[in-house]
């Protein structure tokens, strides 16, 4: 099974909408393998962001990722990666087609609620930075013979 991290953003928290991501998760039949409330700190917005450290939209990026909580967690399943990353459309809410949670709920391309890795590789680095292998857990989703996994 593969693992992709998924952060649910500031404004998905303000906004109230982090249980009905959540739901839509649990709904497709993935696991939640970690999950967690955590403020993300500069530090931590450097270690995830690395690769957009020098860009000149960083500085934003930063003040709205450390602005309020967010919720780390864990997704395991056939194929998490893609299935998430089509779950949570395009970067851009705008042009987000419906269905999608930017697409449903997001209007903006900076302001988008959510992250979702975006490789096998990238959720590897990601979780890593998120999470320690005391926090991800092991266990049988029990309707798994239901969803065909």
């Amino acid at each position: 099974m593969q693992k992709t991290l998924i952060l649910i953003k500031p404004d998905a928290i303000q906004r109230g909408l982090s249980g009905e991501i959540l739901s839509r998760i649990e709904r497709k039949g993935l696991k939640i393998a970690a999950l967690k409330m955590i403020r993300i700190t500069s530090e931590l917005a450097r270690k995830h962001y690395a690769e957009h450290l020098e860009k000149p939209f960083y500085a934003d990026l930063e003040q709205y990722i450390t602005s309020s909580p967010a919720i780390a967690l864990i997704a395991e399943g056939p194929d998490a990666v893609s299935v998430i990353r089509q779950m949570v459309g395009p970067t851009n809410g705008l042009t987000a087609p419906a269905g999608t949670i930017r697409g449903d709920f997001s209007t903006s391309a900076r302001l988008n609620l959510i992250h979702a890795s975006d490789s096998e590789k990238s959720a590897e680095r990601e979780i890593a930075v998120f999470f320690n292998s005391s926090e991800i857990l092991d266990y049988d989703l029990t309707v798994a013979k239901w969803l065909g996994a």
